[in-house]
């Protein structure tokens, strides 16, 4: 049985309503259909925001003790939606979404049919949204949550957000809530992984570039899935966090569920920097253009697990000199494509040391090529 102590501040805001004992009976029904998920006070703020209590506020003007509340903000990210099963058999829907405006950012929790708007794509990344809710202390601070009584809607209004935005050659790993505008330069393609627990999961890498350099970035399921852009895209990066590549020596950005992509007006300019053959050095990444100044035969492999690959082998050359290109897997096929003469970009390409110690570059996952003049 709930305690009246512990809900009697949000009744005091509903005294003209209704009768201590009648907002009790409600606030205990609300609470046994959570399934204790949130606590009596929660449930109290569920009732008394489905009662039509509310105010409207910024964001940096949120405190705990607003009780019901609407504001309009900008969706920063969307995270999945999770369900729980009720004692009443019935099932729950919950999602959760970081939500900013000029003043400041808050945590909403979306239930049941609010969580449903995300679930038809009524509510994306990047939109402006007005939130009528209640207000509680989370884990993680105050948090916005929409029952109900709640309601969202989608407004047609620009707002902006106080975010600082961090160039990418500022970036080192372990930084974390990074904010990010860049040129989308590369889409890499979605792959499917067994996790411990034996589900399966989605991840997919993308690169960014913006004035000051470019960064790999990393999407989780959902968003592996349907990141929602393509390369040119100009997107915003929002609560990131970076850490280092052991595999690459490198720092990469990664978008959990509680960060965002999407697109965006701004205006980024980035230009590859392309290395001459000459000054290729070994066991770093590199971007070179030139001609096709050799071509070998494709050629089929089979891996020690016993898969079947192809590589193949091309020469390319600028005015400082001229480098082998081993061509691995997919990219095995481009000698299908080219003839000598030919001019190509081969962007984020390895440098090792082959045969005679001669330094070559190897194609593979993380490289991208593009025929300029075939």
């Amino acid at each position: 049985m709930v305690n009246f102590e512990e809900i009697e501040a949000v009744y005091k805001r509903l005294e003209s309503k209704l009768t201590p004992d009648e907002f009790r009976s409600k606030v205990e029904t609300k609470f046994m259909e959570m399934n204790g998920l949130c606590d009596p006070k929660t449930a109290a703020m569920l009732v008394a925001s489905e009662l039509g209590m509310n105010e409207t506020v910024k964001i940096k003007d949120i405190t705990a003790d607003k009780g019901n509340i609407i504001f309009v903000a900008k969706v920063i990210s969307v995270g999945d939606i999770k369900e729980f099963s009720r004692d009443n058999d019935t099932m729950g829907r919950v999602v959760n979404l970081n939500l900013a405006d000029e003043t400041g950012s808050i945590r909403a929790a979306l239930w049941d049919e609010a969580a449903d708007l995300v679930k038809i794509g009524d509510i994306k990344m990047g939109q402006a949204i007005k939130v009528k809710g209640f207000i509680k202390q989370g884990q993680r601070g105050l948090e916005v949550n929409v029952g109900r009584g709640g309601n969202i809607e989608t407004v047609k209004k620009e707002v902006p957000v106080n975010f600082k935005s961090h160039k990418i050659h500022e970036i080192k790993a372990g930084m974390s809530d990074l904010n990010v505008l860049g040129k989308v330069l590369d889409l890499g393609k979605v792959r499917t992984f067994a996790r411990k627990d034996g589900k399966t999961g989605k991840v997919a890498n993308i690169t960014i570039g913006d004035d000051t350099g470019k960064i790999r970035l990393t999407l989780w399921d959902s968003k592996a899935e349907s990141p929602g852009v393509n390369v040119g895209d100009i997107v915003e990066i929002m609560n990131a966090y970076a850490r280092e590549n052991t595999f690459s020596n490198s720092t990469e950005l990664q978008l959990g569920s509680g960060g965002g992509i999407a697109k965006s007006s701004a205006d980024v300019n980035y230009k590859e920097p392309l290395t001459p053959i000459a000054d290729i050095g070994i066991n770093s990444a590199y971007s070179v253009a030139g001609h096709v100044s050799g071509i070998d035969e494709m050629r089929e492999f089979e891996r020690p697990d016993g898969t079947k690959s192809r590589v193949s082998n091309i020469y390319i050359s600028d005015v400082t000199g001229r480098i082998k290109v081993a061509l691995w897997a997919e990219h095995a096929e481009l000698v299908n494509e080219i003839e000598i003469g030919s001019e190509i970009c081969i962007v984020d390409a390895f440098a090792k040391s082959g045969r005679n110690e001669e330094v070559e570059l190897s194609a593979g996952a993380r490289t991208s090529i593009r025929i300029i003049r075939k």
